[in-house]
Order: C-alpha cells, then sequence, then structure tokens
C-alpha cells in the first residue's frame, strides 16, 4: 500500500473474486475502470491472456460493483474498436471489424457495460481513449506507447524505430484531458449518459512522421526514423469527433503541442 492522504493503493487482479469483498469494505460511489492488458502487438501474440484479463476481469468487476451498489462505473475503452472502419473523423455510431484481440475485448466490455445498465440497472459509461500519452508512461517495454518510447530512444542518442511508413495518424490525447473527461462523465446526469459510449480525445490528428519532427524540434536533434515492417491488428488512421462529448461539458484544455513539452520535460529529468 502507498502511504497518502488522499488515496490508498491495492495491488488486486481484476479477474479474482475477492474484488467484491474489497467494494464491500471501500463502499465507492464511482469506479473508474482502467484495468486491461493493453496492447495491440501483445494481445495478438498472446490472445488467450489479453481476452481472460479484459473480457473475464471487467464482468468480474461488473458483478462485484452491481452487487455491492456502486452508482456508476466508468469504462476506459479504447478507438481501436473502430477497426477497419476508414470514416474519418470517428464517430460513435460507426465502427468497423476489429482488428486485434484487444480490439475485440474493448468491444466485448462496451456491450457488457451497455448490458448491465440496460438488465440491471447499474449506471456504466465507455469512454473511447485515442493514444493517451503523458508524463510516467512507462518507456522501457517492447509494448510501451510510442510517445514515451520515442523520447527514451532520442534521449539515449538512438534512432527512433517505426512501424510501417510513419503516414499512419493518430490522435494523440494529453492525460489531463483525460482525467478530466472521467470526472465530467462520473457526475453528469444518468439520462444523458448511462449505457452509453464517448469518443474521449483531443479531436485532431498526425502523422507518426509528424511526431517525430516535432519531437526533433523540441529536442533539439535530427534523428532520423529506422522504417520497420508493419505490425498486424493496428488502424491505419485515428482521429475522434468528439462532438458529443463537448455537447456535454467536455473540452480538451491541453494541447497536443502542450503536452508533448510537459512529457518531453518529464522524461528529461528522469534520464538525465
Amino acid at each position: 500500500m502507498i502511504p497518502s492522504r488522499n488515496f490508498k493503493y491495492f495491488k488486486k487482479d481484476i479477474r479474482d473474486k475477492e474484488l467484491k469483498q474489497l467494494l464491500q469494505e471501500l463502499k465507492p460511489d464511482y469506479v473508474f475502470h482502467q484495468a486491461a492488458v493493453s496492447s495491440v502487438p501483445r494481445s495478438v501474440k498472446d490472445p488467450e491472456t489479453t481476452l481472460d484479463n479484459n473480457i473475464m476481469g471487467t464482468l468480474n468487476l461488473l458483478n462485484a460493483c452491481r452487487d455491492e451498489g456502486v452508482k456508476r462505473v466508468l469504462f476506459a475503452s479504447s478507438s481501436s474498436v473502430y477497426g477497419d472502419n476508414p470514416t474519418l473523423p470517428k464517430i460513435e455510431e460507426k465502427t468497423g471489424k476489429v482488428l486485434s484481440p484487444y480490439a475485440l475485448t474493448k468491444q466485448a466490455g462496451e456491450n457488457l457495460m451497455r448490458q448491465f445498465y440496460q438488465l440491471y440497472g447499474l449506471e456504466t459509461v465507455s469512454l473511447r481513449y485515442f493514444n493517451v500519452f503523458g508524463p510516467r508512461q512507462d518507456p522501457n517495454s517492447q509494448y510501451s506507447a510510442v510517445i514515451p518510447l520515442f523520447i527514451k530512444r532520442m534521449l539515449e542518442g538512438k534512432n527512433p524505430q517505426i512501424f510501417g511508413d510513419g503516414t499512419q495518424s493518430r490522435d494523440f490525447t494529453f492525460i489531463d484531458n483525460v482525467v478530466k473527461g472521467n470526472l465530467l462523465f462520473a457526475e453528469l446526469p444518468k439520462e444523458e449518459v448511462a449505457g452509453k459510449v464517448f469518443n474521449l480525445a483531443y479531436g485532431g490528428s498526425i502523422s507518426v512522421n509528424s511526431l517525430l519532427k516535432n519531437l526533433n524540434n523540441l529536442l533539439g536533434t535530427s534523428m532520423k526514423p529506422e522504417y520497420l515492417e508493419e505490425r498486424p491488428g493496428e488502424i491505419k488512421d485515428s482521429c475522434a469527433d468528439i462532438t458529443k462529448a463537448r455537447g456535454l461539458g467536455f473540452k480538451p484544455e491541453v494541447s497536443f503541442e502542450q503536452g508533448l513539452k510537459q512529457t518531453i520535460e518529464y522524461y528529461k529529468k528522469l534520464f538525465n
């Protein structure tokens, strides 16, 4: 347990049946469901672990929340559910065929959220995240997100690695915007959000090649990318339509550029 005046930390497996006992003790009004095996490449390599954690774990959590009278569950879904649908920007009602086991689990999670509201009255909200980034992301795994991986390699004087040709685009969303969005949707009226899905993103798009160009400018470097074979299961382009969320008061306050600067400063202190 991490000592703090504001929170207590419990290390638990989301599939553990003792999760219900923990909710009995804590009696939370809101549960923010962020737990997942969260990598597309990892899910392609090991689908069984991803499905077990992300689907059965979500079901276990929902059962416990229903039984213990939790008011609302907010689920971290993903832009990966848009699959092969080429429509840009991505609109909540228009998804395609999912391209990876990870995306499949997020699609299943959204369906579980909807059903637990319809069948049991447990208030649920699914928030589709788009490439969240910011300080404290782990840059040390082969499955780490692209921004911390790039920054770490560039600070070490190594060329960043790009899977594919780098023209693929992403709606990179700074963590502060996502946190504020979660807090907003926790308190919005049930009639407006329960059982529904919302994009939670910045609402813009930038290619991976352009991301590297921005990082070079901010770091004062001129690193060239090492292009590798495209990885299976990845969406080509991603840009969110956040009209629905904006209509309920969501406003991304930190721009991509501002977030990138904050993130770089964090890793400079960490690696220097």
